[in-house]
């Protein structure tokens, strides 16, 4: 089986730790894991802001890179979001990509739903101890329905202590450009987020989108909280941790 991994720019830019995660956890479950090194952004930022075209020539990019997999995985729901439900959008005028689109759309899948429900994985390489909780990105769970898996992975790990926060289905305030445009609504969510991560007693908020980790524990510093650890969900099934 042949996965091609969408790193994603801000894994590639700010944790890289995160993609040598996901080929640790997709080469678990027996994958050949392909990287395209050509592969750069999906376009989300530049579909969201209304700059159709520099979207969709980064979206055909995508398409050509990926196409001869048998299936792309994403670290990340935002991303694997973009590319399942809004290419067909973004490529409807597009001559001859029709069909296949729909290829590639058909075997996109976020992280931890391709481990649960196409690897099936029964263990996970890594070890972790301690009380963790988990924090539901808008795209994963709302474009992608990714909820339960990660929970489900997580469970895998013995040392595990899942302690869920209140409104662990609310945004974080990140939002990409919302955060810039609409800064103090972004706060206020991001505030709101930080004291129920607090709350939950948890040593370390877990997540699947580098996106909300970057804004939460951004939030979490300035409000003076240097010792909740912040870490993607691939990271802590892989037992690559950064300190």
């Amino acid at each position: 089986m042949k996965v091609g991994l969408f790193v994603t720019c801000l894994v590639d830019l700010m944790r890289p730790s995160i993609g040598f995660a996901a080929i640790k956890l997709l080469e678990q479950g027996g994958c050949e894991v392909f990287v395209p090194v050509t592969q750069t952004c999906c376009g989300q930022p530049g579909y969201n802001s209304g700059e159709r075209s520099a979207a969709k020539g980064l979206a055909l990019k995508v398409l050509d890179e990926f196409e001869a997999c048998d299936y792309l995985v994403a670290p990340s729901g935002s991303c694997s979001g973009m590319i399942k439900t809004h290419y067909p959008d973004l490529l409807s005028d597009e001559p001859g990509t029709a069909d296949r689109l729909a290829r590639l759309t058909a075997k996109t899948y976020e992280l931890t739903d391709f481990l649960v429900n196409v690897l099936k994985l029964e263990t996970v390489p890594g070890t972790f101890s301690g009380k963790v909780t988990y924090h539901d990105s808008c795209s994963s769970l709302r474009e992608m329905g990714v909820k339960q898996q990660p929970r489900l992975l997580l469970e895998k790990m013995p040392g595990v202590q899942l302690a869920e926060m209140e409104e662990g289905e609310t945004c974080c305030g990140f939002g990409g450009t919302f955060s810039i445009k609409f800064g103090e609504i972004s706060s206020r969510l991001a505030d709101n987020k930080c004291r129920n991560i607090e709350e939950s007693g948890a040593d370390v908020v877990v997540l699947g989108d580098l996106g909300c980790m970057l804004n939460i524990e951004g939030r979490l510093h300035r409000r003076g909280n240097t010792t909740t650890r912040v870490m993607h969900v691939a990271e802590v099934l892989a037992g690559i941790h950064r300190e």
